[in-house]
């Protein structure tokens, strides 16, 4: 008769290798989350890859007691693509910052997104390049001074989630790496969806960018500044939940009210709805509060399936090496 397997713990999933960020980096809140919220996905540590590039996030397979690869400067995606492909029975977690994967691995991140590839996407957006000693990142804020830009970046930053949108991902979503329980929450239901789970987490670097994300994370002015969106639920935000987001339907922009009086007139949020989608993940302030949680899910087929399906159809349908090497185009050479 066969044993039930043992009830897995945060401790199974730490490695014992020394957790080297610096003191206060976000990175660690994340690490703890992740490890605390892995034996509640109920599967074999086995069964746990994680993949990273290069840059400070990219240490966290070594502190995860699971399998892992720490790769090349913006190749997970392709790296964890590859993995899934030969094993489509494991969870594969890519771990990337913004400049990692978005700057050197902008096309492989695209090309992930696009296919639907099985795989979850931890992005660390803290607005910066830390590894490398602050330069001004993809994401970084218009006239950010950094060794790089020391009169200030003049570029546009991007938005993780509007390009991941963009590149025709199935599940968006944003936290915060200090929301213990929000984050977990939002990874969890990133590992149950089928094809590429994409997640931002704003992430604070005290020593380069230090505070970047205040206004969302300090829980005196956060209420204020940032609004928890759930499915099927009015869009409001405040201390009071006392504001909420409305649709202007003449100029089809999001505005900010006040709940009373306005409550029939509220945005009701609804993750499949793509165009709805990209207004919650252009909001930002001072005018407009930052949206956290599943911004958007779409149901669709994964690449790793469609793949394998493909290989056993042609399989079923070949013949014998001679008789293959032999169809077609061939030609002979005297």
């Amino acid at each position: 008769m066969n044993k039930p397997l043992p009830k897995l713990t945060l401790k199974d999933f730490a490695s014992d290798q020394e957790v080297r960020w610096c003191p206060g980096c976000g990175d660690y809140a994340i690490l703890k989350t992740i490890q605390k919220l892995m034996p509640e996905l109920d599967r074999p540590r086995e069964n746990q890859v994680f993949v990273s590039g290069i840059g400070c996030s990219s240490r966290f397979p070594y502190y995860m007691n699971t399998y892992g690869f720490h790769t090349i400067h913006g190749r997970a995606p392709a790296i964890a693509t590859g993995v899934k492909l030969s094993n489509p029975e494991l969870d594969v977690w890519v771990i990337t910052g913004a400049g990692n994967g978005f700057s050197i691995g902008g096309n492989h991140m695209l090309h992930a997104l696009r296919r639907n590839v099985d795989m979850q996407v931890l992005l660390f957006n803290n607005e910066i390049y830390g590894l490398t000693k602050g330069q001004y990142s993809p994401t970084s804020q218009q006239g950010t001074r950094s060794p790089s830009t020391p009169q200030g970046s003049i570029d546009l930053p991007l938005s993780p989630c509007a390009v991941a949108l963009g590149a025709g991902g199935t599940f968006i979503a944003r936290s915060i790496d200090t929301e213990a329980k929000h984050l977990s929450a939002v990874v969890a239901k990133g590992h149950a969806h089928t094809g590429t789970a994409f997640i931002e987490i704003l992430q604070n670097c005290p020593i380069y960018n230090d505070g970047v994300f205040e206004q969302v994370k300090d829980k005196k002015i956060a209420p204020d500044f940032r609004v928890e969106v759930e499915h099927g639920k009015p869009i409001v935000f405040g201390k009071e939940q006392e504001k909420g987001i409305v649709l202007n339907r003449e100029t089809l922009q999001l505005e900010v009210v006040s709940v009373a009086g306005n409550e029939d007139s509220l945005l009701v949020h609804d993750e499949t709805n793509k165009v709805q989608a990209q207004l919650l993940a252009a909001l930002s302030g001072p005018d407009f509060p930052v949206a956290v949680g599943v911004l958007y899910r779409e149901d669709k087929a994964s690449f790793i399936a469609d793949v394998h399906s493909q290989v056993s159809a042609a399989r079923g349908q070949s013949g014998s090496l001679h008789e293959l090497l032999h169809s077609g185009h061939t030609w002979t050479v005297d």
